[in-house]
């Protein structure tokens, strides 16, 4: 989202290079999913990486730190460009961004990470927020135990009968 939007607002072209760059690899991650291979070849991930760097350096070529000026700001950070702050974000977190490359069972997107908090900020907003800190503590510890076996496939119902029951399931695989 916000390299589209430095996209359409800039017109700088590292960032719809890096875009395509991006949507490229998510179809090639893919594709070498399906195949069965839980990861791209060691050169593949060097190549989109050295990529992604060059692409990073250029941005930063045409977004330079904006220079702080003792006499306007005597105190803080210097507020940087948003182009900027994105750039070196992407620097900071390449290995972050790209993991899905490296390990295909993360995703390319976090909706299931924006799925997985709509229903506690709609309560929240509905209700206007929880009146005690445990009942927001027990909220959250249900919510999260059963987000956890739904990824895990796991039949919730035979789950939260089994906890009813006193001996409840462990969320951690393998246990």
């Amino acid at each position: 989202r916000e390299l589209i939007y430095i996209w359409e607002t800039t017109q700088q072209t590292w960032a719809q290079d890096m875009i395509t760059l991006l949507r490229q690899a998510k179809r090639e991650a893919d594709d070498n999913l399906t195949r069965g291979n839980t990861s791209l070849a060691p050169a593949r991930l060097a190549d989109y990486r050295r990529r992604a760097e060059a692409l990073v350096a250029q941005g930063q070529q045409d977004n330079p730190a904006q220079a702080r000026n003792p006499a306007l700001d005597p105190r803080g950070k210097t507020k940087q460009s948003f182009a900027y702050n994105l750039l070196a974000r992407l620097q900071r977190y390449a290995t972050e961004v790209w993991r899905f490359i490296a390990d295909h069972r993360v995703p390319f997107d976090n909706n299931q990470a924006e799925r997985d908090i709509r229903m506690p900020k709609l309560k929240q907003k509905i209700s206007g927020g929880f009146r005690v800190t445990h009942g927001l503590q027990a909220f959250c510890t249900i919510r999260s135990y059963l987000a956890t076996l739904r990824k895990q496939k796991r039949e919730l119902f035979t789950a939260l009968t089994c906890t009813f029951s006193g001996c409840p399931p462990s969320p951690i695989p393998g246990c």
